[in-house]
Parts: C-alpha cells; structure tokens; sequence
C-alpha cells in the first residue's frame, strides 16, 4: 500500500466515525437504541423549501454546474435576511459565498490565510472542521482549553505573546457547540481589537444564531464594531431550517476576504446543486414564520432535558442557545467510557466531550433531537449506567 502522508497522521479519530456502524448493528440486534448524539434533529424542513426543491428538478437549466457564483437569486436572500436579521448591509455578488454547508467553508478559509509556520488558535472542545482545515494547510494548531473558569470563552490574553505573534487565525463559535456557552458583548468587543491590533483573521462559527431561548438573541459578529476589518462570519441552514443534510450555507466577508475562500473552492467544488439553493431561498424567506415555532421545540425539548437529567443525578446548567446539553461527569467516569457504556449496555447515544478534543475530557453532550419523552427515557437509563460506574468506583 502506498505511505499515507504525514499531514494525514496527524489527523486524530473523528469523533462521530464509528457511531453509525454502531447503531446500525445494535438496532439490526433488536436494541431500543434512543440518538442523542449528533446535531440531525428529527424534525421537518420548510414545507416551501422542499417544494422549492421539488419543482427545481423538472428544471433543465437547474441541473446544470452552479459554479462559485450559484443561483443569484441564493445570494440576494441571504443579503436581504443579513440586512433585517442583524441591521447589515452586504454585497450579494462580492461579500457572500455560498458554501456546500458551512463545515467545509470552515476548513477551507485555512487554505487561503495560513500555511506552514503560521499559528490557528482552535478552542478545545470544537467542531472539529477548525482542526481539520489547520492541518490540512500545514498550519500549527494552537490549542486554548474551554472551561467552566473562563464560562467556556477563549481568553486571548492568557495565550502566549509569541504564539500570538504567529497567529493568522482564531477560529471562535458563539453560541457554542459543544458547550452551549454564550459570549458577551464586551467579550467580543476585546477579540475584534485583538484581531486587528495582530492582523489577525477572525473566523466566526455562527450556525447556531437563531437558536436562542428564553428572549436572547445571539449577535452577528459584524455588529461589532470594527469586526468588517477582520472577520469573517459562517453561516448554515442545517440546525435552523432542520436541513442538515441538505449541506446549504454561507459565508460572509469584506471582499478582499471572501474572494480568497471562493478562489480556494474553485479548485475544490463545482458549486451547490441550484436546486438546493432555491431550497435555500424558500428557506430563508420562511425565517420569520418558521423559525419562532421551531425554536420552541427546541425550548421545550432542552425544559425536558434539564428536568429528566438532573432527576436521575446529572448537574447540568440551562442553555441560553443550540441544541445541546454539557454535563460534567463525577471524577475517576471517563467520558468515553461512559459514552461508550452508555450506548452498549443501554442503547443511549450521546458523544463523549473527548471526542471534541482533550479539553472536553470530564464532559458529555446530548443532543435536543429527539421528543421530550425520548430525552426523558434516556435520562433514566443514563442515571442507572452513571450510579453502576459510581459504584465500580466505590
């Protein structure tokens, strides 16, 4: 067999990988197997984006390469919902890219702005398209644990000056997956004026801005001011329109920031198939109609959660935003090991907070995609799993 290449060893184990072999074979073994595991809820998309796509696959000319430029029509939706959704005026054909999901946006910017010798600061536990995208380019990735001490935000000023100095991107995801951490607006504040004093990319992870609860409303980091300069911000129809696998998002920069992540997938992808872009638009103009009442699924399916999980003996705080409960499990319980008991012995998907990376050690998630008595029953068997492991322990 031919040598795989270093940059390739030097890729961890993905989190998620052999999770679907898994529950395929203890399904195919008559296991009531209950999935709270990966962002995918159960729930419908937009009636008017399926019909949307529906319709744009009796259409010859939609069948066609998108190319970077995509159906227009994509990109003055996404315009017109940046102007109403955070007051931002953007170019349509010069300031948005439309991506195949934002995932692979995320590990693409790296191509464009890091390279050998160049630094990435990577939040740990994170989605991990950061990590891949840095190491793929080369790049060094600088790892900042996320932990209840600093409320799960990246102190930039607990990171080394020499590592700063190398710095060419921070990648930061508010509200946060996997910790359902929200920040500031003084914190972000801080970050854009360290971005610029550094001529440092500023690369924000926003899939996660229209599912906030109890009246937040998570920001666009381009309400702050001076962030244009520096930033450039992500964004996804998957966890906001129930579109996961539909792989429709975009990105959002000044142009001399977003023409280097069109002309890196250039050489990468033919564009999105138009038809999902008109999805895509049937999506978007749904967002005031839509989005309220999805949200409070998600609300009430995150109420059941908290309530089921602290009953069977889980410390767990309430989310402002996502889709996610982070819970702390007792010292001497490894989070893979619990993950993986919980899911062989009692038929439970949840991700250990490992899998996210060695700062998400202590930790799990669970994921709000299920009905609220489905989260209930997995509480329950989570709490036998955790008090059998406790009294190994004892």
């Amino acid at each position: 067999m031919p040598r795989l290449s270093q940059r390739f060893s030097s890729f961890p184990a993905y989190p998620l990988a052999h999770i679907p072999a898994r529950k395929k074979a203890l399904i195919e073994a008559g296991v009531d197997v209950i999935d709270l595991g990966a962002g995918d809820a159960d729930l419908a998309p937009p009636a008017g984006a399926v019909s949307a796509l529906q319709r744009a696959a009796e259409v010859p000319a939609m069948q066609r390469y998108g190319f970077g430029l995509g159906l227009v029509r994509y990109r003055e939706a996404i315009a017109a919902w940046m102007q109403t959704r955070f007051g931002q005026r953007v170019d349509p054909m010069t300031e948005i890219v439309p991506l195949l999901g934002s995932k692979e946006g995320l590990a693409h910017i790296a191509f464009a702005f890091a390279g050998p010798g160049d630094v990435a600061i990577i939040p740990d536990p994170a989605y991990q398209a950061y990590l891949g995208g840095t190491l793929l380019s080369d790049a060094t990735p600088y790892v900042y644990a996320l932990r209840p001490r600093t409320n799960f935000l990246v102190d930039l000023d607990e990171i080394p000056v020499d590592v700063l100095s190398r710095t060419r991107i921070l990648y930061l995801n508010y509200p946060n997956n996997p910790t359902s951490a929200i920040a500031p607006r003084d914190y972000l504040e801080r970050v854009v004026d360290v971005c610029r004093e550094r001529d440092i990319l500023l690369v924000y992870d926003n899939a996660y801005s229209e599912m906030g609860f109890d009246g937040y409303v998570p920001p666009s980091i381009f309400e702050i001011d001076g962030a244009r300069e520096v930033a450039i911000e992500f964004h996804s129809l998957s966890k906001t329109y129930n579109m996961t696998g539909w792989r429709c998002g975009w990105a959002v920069a000044k142009p001399e920031i977003s023409t280097a992540l069109a002309k890196v997938k250039a050489f990468t992808d033919t564009g999105q198939y138009m038809g999902i872009q008109a999805a895509g638009v049937a999506a978007i103009e749904s967002w005031a109609e839509f989005v309220p009442q999805n949200v409070a699924v998600f609300q009430a399916r995150r109420d059941a959660a908290v309530t089921a999980f602290r009953a069977h003996g889980f410390a767990v705080d309430v989310p402002s935003a996502t889709m996610y409960l982070w819970m702390p499990l007792p010292e001497g319980i490894a989070s893979a090991a619990f993950a993986d008991r919980l899911r062989e012995e009692a038929g439970v998907i949840v991700l250990p907070g490992s899998g996210f990376g060695s700062g998400g050690e202590g930790f799990f998630r669970i994921s709000f995609i299920q009905s609220e008595e489905r989260i209930a029953e997995a509480a329950k068997r989570a709490g036998a799993v955790l008090d059998a492991m406790l009294k190994e322990l004892a």
